[in-house]
């Protein structure tokens, strides 16, 4: 299953104690404090890292902690400083205060980090309180604890294309044909339940980062079906591709099926209408009346909107449309 929801507590390490210790060594009777300082506690620090693509890997991860620090010793050594905890996150993970709701960060690009919770500071040792006037302290601190939040982690995929379209319109196959994918596909409502996602390669070695968002229906954006549950993965797609079935498979129209989900991504997001995007009318093979998909082909003429034909079955207008995506990001 997909994950890109989760709630997470988090807790930086505490910082070590400090110690009482004493100089003895032969002939030398007044050796003085030697107690050390106690390390610092580990911070939680949050990553963004361009390989991961969703949650996952807090499905039963739920508690996360950094290390303690170490006590210090005699001899005036100092603790080991806990270990920070580095968590790696998708790029495009928003992050937000559990309890007040209120954004802390979003981690876009590689390399973004935070630090969420600070480690503890370490504890004095008896050293650290000799002074003229108290030359034998039997003073130290204890180490203090480290901080502690509850956060809520919501992912919006930053992909290059998004591909909207209706229940077997035919983004699965799409996607397997056009980016290497694997996606699940099947002649029923709702195949994909999770955003498949796949690479277009180019010459110089580039990649394209292709989503199919999956769920969108009549009503997606008032929360029917799957709903705003992947709507929001639309929020930063570069180039939205609309997918619609042009053979008007089990009676449906063209036109009207891209209508609706204009409709749908304004309800949600009126400025996504205003995001480059193409038409591409799918399952030509199947094509038997033309007229409705003269119809969308002129709708889209008027709203300016580049329009493909294509069949993800058989292949035909798919290197046509590929290049098209790769000149738009060569720009």
């Amino acid at each position: 299953m997909f994950l890109d929801e989760v709630t997470l507590h988090l807790s930086a390490g505490k910082g070590g104690d400090g110690v009482i210790a004493w100089r003895r060594e032969k002939y030398i009777p007044k050796g003085g404090p030697t107690g050390g300082n106690g390390g610092r506690g580990g911070s939680v620090i949050f990553r963004a890292d361009p390989q991961l693509y969703s949650l996952d890997y807090f499905r039963f991860r739920k508690i996360l902690k950094g290390e303690n620090g170490v006590q210090g010793g005699p001899n005036l050594q100092q603790g080991r400083s806990g270990k920070d905890l580095i968590i790696k996150v998708p790029c495009g993970t928003v992050i937000r205060n559990a309890s007040t709701k209120e954004l802390i960060v979003e981690l876009l690009k590689e390399g973004d980090e935070i630090v969420l919770c600070k480690g503890g500071k370490g504890g004095k040792g008896n050293d650290h309180f000799k002074s003229p006037t108290n030359r034998a302290p039997h003073t130290f601190t204890k180490g203090d604890l480290g901080e502690e939040l509850e956060v809520d982690l919501e992912l919006k995929l930053i992909a290059d294309v998004g591909l909207v379209g209706f229940p077997n319109a035919g983004k699965s196959s799409l996607i397997n044909a056009l980016a290497r994918g694997r996606a699940k596909v099947g002649a029923y409502p709702f195949t994909t339940l999770t955003p498949n996602l796949g690479f277009i390669e180019t010459l110089v070695y580039d990649r394209i980062f292709v989503a199919d968002i999956p769920g969108i229906i009549r009503g997606a954006s008032d929360n029917r079906g799957l709903g705003l549950e992947f709507l929001r993965h639309i929020d930063r797609t570069k180039l939205i591709v609309f997918v619609v079935d042009g053979a008007g498979t089990d009676a449906r129209d063209p036109l009207d099926d891209f209508k609706v989900l204009r409709d749908e991504l304004s309800n949600y997001s009126p400025e996504l209408l205003d995001r480059p995007s193409f038409l591409l009318i799918n399952k030509t093979d199947a094509i038997e009346e033309e007229k409705p998909v003269k119809a969308l082909e002129k709708k889209a003429k008027a709203l300016k909107i580049p329009t493909f034909r294509i069949s993800a079955l058989t292949g035909d207008g798919l290197d046509t449309f590929k290049e098209a995506i790769i000149h738009f990001f060569s720009k």
